[in-house]
């Protein structure tokens, strides 16, 4: 069982350990960056204040929090735009060559003349970026912790765990997005844009319409149901909303194994 997974998660290594350390490193330089941020005197909050509200709201800077905080400034800085939108996008992007990367170059007609299912492809190949999605959330947010302690700073130990913690579900539901697209289309190219498409468009629904007092068209943004800011600057942590991107994950999955049992592959 789950040799499928298993192959797929290892041929990833390499690149989630790239990736892994790329964000560690560019979170110790944020976190390093803050105290001398805070010292300068420059009026963060203010400037924030100055941004569009769809630009404040992009950036989850509704005037609510200062940024001014160590919360507030990798809420901001980091969580917000990097670990939203940025990881959001690449889990699109990778999940997009999953299904059509292998019709593409020929190798599903290998795969499937095994005694496997197209259902159980489809779900182990998925099932091949949790380790990924795991050991990102584990390797930053041990270096955030860390960095934070490093230049005299304190913050919660459970909201930050609650931060990698809830965005586990997250960043899944933007995997499933790519999944649908891959096997939507055969070609992987067109898959991965269209996966990296498909969660910056969301993001800026979500951002735009929640800007505009028209909230209710976002809600199918995967964005909406996860709130780094919330958790980091107040402890507010939205369970509910993980449930209905775990939900949302699994019937994504579950259409495109439907979708793919259909599909002539030939």
């Amino acid at each position: 069982m789950l040799e499928i997974a298993g192959y797929e998660a290892e041929r990833k290594v390499r690149g989630v350990l790239v990736l892994s350390a790329l964000l560690a490193a560019m979170s110790l330089l944020f976190v390093a960056l803050f105290p001398s941020i805070a010292e300068s005197g420059a009026d963060l909050d203010a400037y924030m204040e100055s941004l569009p509200p769809a630009m404040q709201a992009a950036f989850g800077a509704t005037g609510a929090f200062s940024i001014a905080t160590i919360e507030g400034f990798l809420a901001v800085e980091l969580y917000q735009f990097f670990w939203l939108l940025m990881l959001g996008i690449y889990l699109a992007y990778q999940a997009g060559g999953l299904i059509a990367g292998d019709v593409e170059r020929d190798r599903m007609d290998v795969l499937l003349a095994a005694p496997v299912s197209r259902r159980r492809v489809v779900v182990e190949k998925f099932a091949s970026l949790v380790p990924g999605v795991l050991a990102l959330n584990l390797v930053v947010g041990a270096a955030v912790y860390a960095t934070v302690l490093a230049i005299g700073e304190s913050i919660a130990v459970a909201d930050l765990a609650m931060v990698h913690l809830l965005s586990i579900p997250y960043l899944l539901a933007c995997g499933a997005i790519g999944l649908v697209l891959s096997v939507a289309f055969d070609d992987a190219d067109v898959a991965k844009r269209g996966g990296l498409g498909a969660i910056f468009g969301l993001f800026l629904l979500d951002t735009v319409s929640e800007s505009a007092d028209l909230a209710l068209l976002g809600a199918v943004s995967p964005t909406r149901y996860y709130d780094p800011t919330a958790v980091l600057v107040s402890g507010e942590y939205d369970l509910a909303g993980a449930v209905v991107l775990l939900a949302a994950t699994a019937a994504l999955v579950a259409a495109s194994a439907w979708w793919f049992r259909r599909k002539d592959i030939a």
